[in-house]
């Protein structure tokens, strides 16, 4: 009964612990809560950190417990055995457990993120792909107990989407979804085409984190251009005749987000910084590890032609990540969200690296 070599290279119980004292000695310190992001980002880091030190804690003394029974029983003690036996399932299950917990041990995993889904080329066929995907996230959403908001959506020209924005929240979310980054393939017979031929589609996948107190990024106003426009969607006679909707477009990077979801310009523009921030700190914090040639968990530049999974529904079904080369036939099982499998396999593969880097 043993945890995976990756995951004890991962799980470094003195250094844990010295974190959970420097956790608890900086929420102990006078004016802990002047900044409640600040404050709840700490509380939140400390009960992940103390879940897994009290998951191994429990671990250790129950594997303990079950040593020192069968040193002391016999073969003829039917009962004790049968007890011996259900102890062990429990164990087993404790483990599995404490290495799921594991595999969420970088450093913003814990926190909400927000996806952006957009077409390749192809027109509508790329379109309605965005848009399979973008349901599919949904559906993953519902069935894992994630909130998943909508924060701006361009529809397609006749079917399917331009864009979408989508925010998930949750414990975890990011650490769930940073392997959905790339680029995802369709094979099938297009409805759209008359003649029923096979069509393949591409549609990219982005996951940024919600950095929120952590982090360190600052904007000069000077360095950003707002533009307000009417909102295309759905949300009442205020949203489509006032110009709610922000996209704020950071001039130096040139990034650009947008939000319509809300009805005030302002909630609009907030959750817009909001999503700047983030992209700003993770663009940062890409090259901090570019440069130190130590990346883990991060993906390649997304580029067409080098798709992280396929998804096939003709000739025959199948589903494929191109990384990790977990695969599965029920094709319609992954587009109702059912694709915890590559999330997992993912998650896996990473540790496995980074067991290899510290070894």
């Amino acid at each position: 009964m043993s945890l995976s070599r990756s995951s004890v290279i991962l799980f470094d119980l003195p250094k844990l612990r010295e974190e959970i004292s420097a956790l608890e000695a900086e929420q102990n310190n006078e004016g802990f809560w002047n900044d409640q992001k600040s404050a709840l980002a700490v509380v939140s880091r400390l009960s992940d950190i103390k879940g897994k030190v009290d998951g191994y804690t429990k671990i250790s003394h129950d594997y303990k417990d079950v040593i020192d029974m069968l040193g002391d029983v016999s073969e003829k003690d039917a009962d004790v055995l049968e007890l011996i036996g259900s102890m062990e399932s429990d164990l087993g299950t404790e483990v599995g457990s404490l290495r799921s917990l594991l595999l969420f041990s970088g450093e913003y995993d814990s926190l909400n993120c927000t996806l952006e889904i957009h077409p390749g080329a192809g027109g509508t066929e790329a379109q309605d792909w965005a848009s399979m995907l973008l349901r599919m996230y949904g559906r993953w959403a519902e069935r894992n107990g994630f909130s998943c908001q909508v924060l701006s959506l361009e529809d397609g020209d006749e079917a399917g989407i331009k864009s979408a924005i989508i925010r998930m929240s949750g414990h975890d979310a990011y650490g769930m979804l940073k392997g959905e980054k790339g680029v995802h393939r369709l094979v099938r017979i297009s409805p759209f085409d008359a003649n029923a031929r096979r069509h393949t589609s591409f549609a990219s996948v982005n996951v940024v984190p919600e950095f929120g107190a952590v982090s360190d990024i600052v904007i000069d106003p000077k360095d950003i251009r707002v533009d307000t426009f009417r909102s295309g969607g759905a949300g009442g006679q205020n949203v489509n005749k006032v110009s709610s909707a922000v996209r704020i477009t950071h001039i130096p990077s040139g990034i650009v987000v947008q939000c319509e979801i809300e009805r005030s310009q302002l909630m609009n523009k907030a959750t817009c910084m909001s999503m700047l921030t983030d992209k700003l700190m993770q663009r940062k914090l890409d090259e901090r590890d570019a440069k130190l040639k130590s990346i883990v968990g991060e993906q390649k530049n997304i580029e067409w032609g080098s798709q992280i999974r396929s998804y096939v529904f003709q000739p025959y079904t199948m589903v494929k990540d191109h990384r990790t080369d977990y695969e599965t036939g029920d094709v319609q099982g992954v587009m109702d969200g059912d694709f915890d499998g590559f999330i997992f396999a993912y998650l896996e593969m990473e540790a496995k690296k980074d067991a290899s880097v510290k070894k």
